[in-house]
């Protein structure tokens, strides 16, 4: 049973910290409401991004936990969750950020302000993207970890009968 609660869990919770990350920047740069008419004007890129990032705190929960296989190594899946789970946050930031140009141009960095406008959805689909590659970097790790441990499986039969 506890195979399959930690990666639901560790799914609800890495869909939930990145929508409280989405969420957080935006109300707190223009309130609420402002919040909830961005999520209904992003939602189709910032709904995969969540699920994405959840896929991969659930793959992640698995190689590290060794739930359904006996991993040896989890390969690099914990960097790949990290610099993909980055991106996309740094994407999520990047998108979020373009709301604050009412200070940036105050601050003298209007350039950076129409550059993360113009190019905010460029970067959330940079973010899904580094989030699949890693969704399938651990799709390997787990088939490689898998294959190492089915021949063994099929030996044990044969062993037995010999005895």
């Amino acid at each position: 049973m506890k195979r399959y609660l930690i990666p639901s869990f560790a799914f609800l919770l890495g869909l939930a910290l990145i929508a409280g990350v989405y969420f957080g920047i935006i109300t707190w740069a223009q309130g609420w409401e402002y919040a909830a008419s961005q999520f209904a004007l992003n939602r189709w890129y910032v709904v995969p991004i969540w699920i994405a990032f959840g896929i991969q705190a659930a793959l992640y929960s698995i190689l590290r936990f060794r739930l359904f296989i006996p991993a040896t190594s989890t390969g690099h899946a914990g960097a790949v969750m990290g610099t993909s789970g980055g991106t996309s946050v740094t994407a999520m930031v990047a998108c979020c950020l373009h709301h604050v140009t009412d200070v940036l141009p105050i601050l003298g960095v209007s350039a950076a302000a129409t550059f993360l406008t113009r190019y905010q959805r460029p970067f959330m689909l940079v973010g899904l993207g580094t989030e699949i590659v890693g969704i399938v970097i651990m799709l390997i790790v787990l088939y490689r970890e898998r294959k190492k441990f089915q021949p063994v499986q099929r030996l044990q039969p044969a062993l037995l009968e010999t005895k």
